[in-house]
Formats: C-alpha cells, structure tokens, sequence
C-alpha cells in the first residue's frame, strides 16, 4: 500500500515537473505557429527509418533554401548529406523541432541556414530574439553531439526584403560574433557574394520572387559552403 503510494506521488511530482518545464519553455510561445510544420518532420522521421545515411553525412537544417536545393548531393559531393530543410520556417520552426531533426542521426557537422524570421511583416523578430533562438539550437546540438562542428550559414541580402537589410545585417553581424567565441562553430560568409557593383543585391543570381536562389546563386553557395568545409573539417 505505501509503495504504491509513493508511486502515485512520484508520478505526480514527474508529470507536475513536466507541466512546469512546457510552461516555462523557451520555445512555448512559439507553438502555434512552428506545429504547421509537423506533417514535414514526420516525413522526416520516415525517411529517417527507410533511408541509411552516411555517418560522415553534412546535415543540413533551415528553411526554403535548403529544402530546393535540388542537386545539393552532386553539389557537396564528395561530402555526403542529409538535407532537412522544411517550408518557409524560421529560426523559431527550426528550435522547436531541433532534437527530432538531428538527434536521430550520426553525422560529420551540421550546416543551419534560416532566414525568414525579419521579412517586413509585424510578426518579426528582433535581432536579437533571432539569436537567442540560433543559440537555442546550438546549445540543443551540443547537449548531444558536444564535439560536432556546427556552422550558420550567413542570411543572404534579397531585393524582396531589401528594406530590412540593417536588421538582417544585425542579425548577421552578431551570428558571426557568436561563432566566434565557441569552439567548432563556424560563420560562412556570403553576403557580399550576391551585391553587386551598387551595392545592391545582384538581381541575375535570384529567382522571378527575387528571393530564391537560382541555379547561378547556388554555385555561389556551393562554392562558399564547401571552401568552409574544406578549410576546416580537415
């Protein structure tokens, strides 16, 4: 009778400390927006039952970018990958869903590229909610994977989200200073890629939206990426 008392009371004291800890949740108040996403972890965790990966692979997590980089393989080759990108997400889509996107899997780095969180909508974040949010995720990697490399992809400037480049370029800026102060954690520089001589974005490397990448912006990326890889993975 009093073992299964306390056992009651364990339990309740677990799931009073599970309450709590939802509750008091960096990521609570993201919830509703980052679950539009669930269906696309879950293909995710399907892949992640029917396809081996490499556990030398590049995982590469974020937003829009990464998921239409369609010839990301033959890209990055000889580094092997997993592509994880998902939507229009943001920093916050990608915090939330952090742990189910790369805790399954044995890897050689991580590569993070999110740039949808300042767009010129009133639900923008500030620069420095965006890196609370990057640092969120770098603390959730290292908890599991403490040695791994990690890098942030810099957010590329864009005629469509021209106006909000200063918060974008913060955003930037303090990214950079982050990777800076942690050991194997690294900032790809890219930005000044995709600027042309008038200091705008050079219009013939995006897509119609003039947001995407086009197929000539990704060789820029490529080509980015991997001389990051090259210069620090060996």
């Amino acid at each position: 009778m009093k073992s299964d008392m306390r056992l009651r009371h364990f339990y309740f004291l677990l799931l009073t400390s599970i309450i709590l800890f939802q509750c008091s949740s960096p990521l609570k108040k993201y919830e509703l927006t980052a679950i539009r996403w669930e269906k696309d972890i879950q293909e995710f965790e399907k892949l992640d039952t029917t396809e081996k990966y490499a556990e030398n692979a590049i995982l590469f997590t974020g937003s829009s970018s990464i998921r239409l980089w369609k010839t990301i393989e033959k890209d990055m080759a000889p580094y092997p990958v997993i592509q994880r990108g998902f939507g229009g997400s943001t920093m916050s889509d990608v915090a939330y869903y952090i742990k189910r996107i790369v805790y399954p899997h044995q890897f050689r780095a991580v590569v993070v590229f999110v740039a949808n969180d300042i767009s010129g909508k009133i639900t923008d974040k500030t620069p420095e909610e965006v890196l609370n949010l990057f640092t969120y995720i770098h603390h959730t990697i290292r908890n599991k994977f403490p040695d791994k490399p990690i890098y942030f992809i810099e957010i590329t400037p864009t005629n469509s989200r021209w106006t909000e480049w200063p918060k974008i370029q913060k955003v930037n800026d303090m990214a950079k200073q982050f990777c800076q102060s942690r050991p194997n954690t690294y900032f790809i520089e890219t930005a000044s890629l995709y600027l042309g001589a008038d200091g705008k974005p050079n219009a013939s490397l995006f897509a119609e939206d003039q947001l995407h990448q086009n197929w000539e912006g990704y060789k820029i990326w490529t080509k980015a990426i991997k001389d990051k890889l090259d210069a620090t993975l060996k």
